[in-house]
């Protein structure tokens, strides 16, 4: 016993001995108590989940996620919108486009996936795609929104995928769905300002290339998640973003060109060998270092400042005009315990309706006041078994947040 104590204790002790790994967990546990506590708050600390979210390590891991995504953007876990319909699919015009992107898209599942298990998630996919453009006919699609939707689906499943990608088409990502690229070109327009203010040299050798900005295109409307092939980067990047302006990931863009100063400024200064270079990112980049970095220059450099000095102040941008309402909107919103009672107590006085009026008899029963624990318990079974088998999981129950509530 005492051999094994001893190893125990050895476990948690750095190499130089210093105990840091044993840090580190405590600060772990210490964040997810943070969390957990913001959760239950009434109403929700939405300001310490953005931190927590923003913060080293992010949100540390998917069953977080699964509770902190749903109330950064606002959205009550216990009214969802119905599971996607495949008659949406008839005759809609982006139908051809989305199924090219997401057969595609294969780079984007987990290795070793089964194929029948990512065909699933692929269905899942297109359907979740359309249904938000079928509802929201002032929005367009583009290449490249499949992959915000791919990494939503592989954490949270489909229906609540659904949900986040709607708020996020209507907010976040609302300046890269016009019927133009106007809109997307303004956006890219403020990393310029940013690297001037920075570093005034590097801005004039990329302005000698006349390189300009398309190089970060696909890691401004995928949110990177093109871009990288570590997911759990990707991951962690989306915390940062869904806790920040509409603008935070072409900062993000600056601090990494401005990370790789030294190489770019060693390159021939042209057009095509800097755009070379500065399209193909890094795999290896220190992103903790460099949301840092976004945040200080986001802080030091605000969007207003940059308009103002850029002269870009005339072309307005509806994600950024409709962000600080958006961030009010958040503010007040009920733990889900809450809105579980009250979801419970209305169900009592209500006929059914929705999805739970269109479940088979036989089947249905899942879903009534008396078998509430069995669904939870079977959605907390499956969010025990990863992302990937949670997201296929997902379309046959409801969410059942007070189970993800006791994984910490």
């Amino acid at each position: 016993m005492k051999k094994l104590k001893r190893k125990k204790d050895n476990a948690g002790v750095g190499e130089n001995g210093n105990g840091s790994t044993r840090d580190a967990d405590c600060g772990r546990k210490q964040k997810l108590a943070e969390i957990h506590q913001a959760l239950f708050s009434d109403p929700v600390d939405i300001e310490t989940l953005r931190r927590a979210a923003a913060s080293k390590g992010g949100l540390l891991t998917d069953e977080v996620r699964r509770k902190v995504w749903p109330k950064l953007l606002n959205i009550n876990v216990y009214d969802l919108p119905y599971k996607p319909g495949r008659k949406v699919r008839e005759n809609h015009k982006d139908y051809n486009q989305v199924v090219l992107d997401v057969r595609r898209s294969m780079k984007r599942f987990p290795q070793g996936m089964a194929a029948s298990e990512r065909a699933t998630l692929q269905e899942q996919l297109i359907d979740i795609i359309l249904e938000v453009l079928k509802h929201n006919p002032q929005l367009h699609y583009y290449q490249g929104y499949h992959d915000v939707a791919v990494s939503l689906l592989l954490v949270v499943g489909e229906r609540m995928a659904l949900a986040l990608l709607n708020k996020l088409s209507n907010f976040h990502l609302r300046d890269f769905m016009d019927p133009t690229m106007d809109s997307t070109k303004h956006i890219l327009n403020y990393l310029m300002p940013i690297l001037e203010q920075v570093d005034a040299e590097l801005h004039d050798f990329m302005n000698r290339a006349e390189v300009g900005t398309i190089f970060a295109l696909s890691w401004l409307i995928t949110w990177y998640g093109h871009v990288l092939s570590q997911f759990k980067h990707t991951l962690r990047l989306y915390d940062f973003f869904l806790a920040s302006h509409p603008l935070m990931p072409i900062y993000l863009a600056a601090t990494i060109v401005l990370y790789r100063e030294k190489e770019v400024k060693q390159t021939e200064c042209d057009m095509a060998m800097v755009h070379h270079l500065l399209s193909r990112i890094p795999q290896d980049l220190p992103y903790e270092l460099l949301i840092g970095q976004a945040q200080h220059l986001f802080d030091q450099y605000p969007p207003s400042l940059l308009a103002k000095r850029a002269a870009l102040q005339p072309r307005k941008s509806l994600s950024i005009s409709t962000f600080q309402a958006f961030q009010l909107s958040t503010l007040h919103q009920r733990p889900d315990n809450v809105l579980q009672r009250l979801t419970r107590a209305e169900d009592s006085t209500t006929p059914r309706h929705g999805l739970e009026a269109a479940l088979p008899q036989d089947g249905g029963q899942l879903w009534g006041q008396g078998n509430r624990m069995v669904k939870m318990a079977v959605w907390g079974l499956s969010a025990t078994l990863g992302a990937a088998v949670f997201a296929v999981a997902q379309t046959a129950m409801d969410w059942g947040p007070e189970v993800l509530l006791q994984l910490f």
